[in-house]
Parts: C-alpha cells; structure tokens; sequence
C-alpha cells in the first residue's frame, strides 16, 4: 500500500492525488485537524493508499547542512555544532552531538550555509519550542523577515 503525503491549506482543503493512475480531487481536511492525520483512501481507479495530511503552517524541507549555534539569552551562555534537519518559513530543526544545555524557551542563533548555487550563509535567530534528546525544534519568531535566498531555496 502506497503511502501518500499532502499538504493542507489555509482554508482546510488538501488535494489528493492518486499514486497509479494520478488522478487528482480536492477534499476537505477539516474532519481530520483535530483527530487522525493518515486515513485510508480508495480511488476510482481501485488503488487503495494511505493518505497523510500535514497541517503545518509552512512547507518544510528536509535538509542535511553543517552549522553552529549560540545562545543569547540573558544568564546562559554556550553554543556548539549544528545540524541542520530541516527548515520552514516558520522554523528550523536541528540535531547537536554531545551533552547540551538547550531547552525550551531559550533564544538563540543559528547560523549555516545553504546548498544553493550561491552558498547563502544565513544567520537565524530562534526560539527553542522543543527539545527531544539531542533533537532541537526552533521557531523564527513573527516579526522575523524570511530572506529571498531562503524563500527560492525552499521551493525546490
């Protein structure tokens, strides 16, 4: 059974399209934002696949780029390796090797390079809104201007 992921809009529409024969409809994902995000789904073609529906904000690409990070928060210091999992409009996920002092709340900085034609080097500043083990969940916060060099990179 072909497992089949996509993304739901602002308005609680996705659309789905059919791993054999392509066929493309659009459904409403309301009935689901609050329960299962993976249903069973039967097309007309008779494929029968798993349909995951992902309800975040902002796209977010995978990745695997090398980079460093540093706390800024006030009475805690420190910083280390990076990286970099993935990144969204909204936020980046990244992993670090070794024992850390991260946790939720802190502000930090990140910085990397991109894998684009240019090398961007990019310098973020975040809010940690997760930690699980040595994996770190970061939030840009609102105000925050995504530069154009991200915007075109996360489009392929």
């Amino acid at each position: 059974m072909a497992d089949v992921k996509t993304f739901v809009r602002n308005n609680n529409t996705a659309t789905v399209i059919c791993p054999a024969c392509n066929t493309a409809k659009h459904i409403s994902a309301e009935p689901y934002r609050f329960k299962k995000h993976a249903i069973k789904v039967r097309c007309r073609c008779g494929e029968i696949f798993t349909l995951r529906l992902d309800f975040r904000r902002h796209y977010r690409k995978l990745t695997s780029l090398p980079g460093t990070y540093s706390i800024i928060t006030p009475a805690k210091t420190g910083g280390g390796i990076a990286h970099v999992r993935n990144i969204s409009r909204g936020g980046i996920g990244f992993t670090v090797s070794g024992r850390h002092h991260l946790e939720k709340g802190l502000k930090i900085i990140v910085e990397f390079q991109l894998n684009d034609r240019n090398q961007t080097k990019l310098r973020k500043e975040g809010i940690i809104r997760s930690v699980k083990g040595n994996y770190i969940g970061c939030e840009f916060p609102k105000h925050d201007v995504v530069e154009k060099a991200l915007g075109f990179y996360l489009q392929f």
